[in-house]
């Protein structure tokens, strides 16, 4: 029981710290972390709605917001052009980029645990969301 309220107690200061860094861009946690999650990849809605477990209408409202803003765009997909993809913009990832340096907390705990204890830990992350194991 003690594991997962710890990891509980993980989750919420993750989503207290993401919604802070995100008011301080003009953002919803919801828009920062979609943000977040297309400078890694641009992807279609339906794809960031099942990464981030939602409907892929609260998505497109997300998508539409932040493309208001310049932060994100929508374009064809290459592999197959009847799909839109949501990419950002430049600003999209310099805003990302932001919210990721205005992210402390993990930062600094993670940085007393060795290389090694990272690693371990990382995989054992993977194992318990069910993600192949990094190569």
């Amino acid at each position: 029981m003690e594991l997962v309220e710890l990891v509980g107690t993980i989750v919420a200061r993750y989503h207290d710290e993401y919604e802070q860094a995100a008011f301080r861009h003009a953002l919803t946690g919801a828009q920062a972390r979609v943000l977040a999650l297309l400078s890694v990849k641009p992807m279609p809605m339906r794809r960031i709605a099942q990464k981030l477990k939602c409907e892929p209408s609260n998505i497109t409202g997300i998508i539409d917001r932040l493309e208001s803003r310049g932060l994100v765009e929508r374009r064809p997909d290459p592999d197959d052009r009847r799909v839109k993809l949501a990419a950002p913009t430049e600003e999209g990832n310099r805003t990302a980029a932001r919210l990721r340096d205005g992210l402390d907390f993990a930062r600094e705990p993670l940085s007393e645990l060795s290389r090694e204890e990272r690693l371990v830990l990382r995989g054992l992350l993977r194992r318990i969301v069910g993600e192949p194991a990094a190569g």
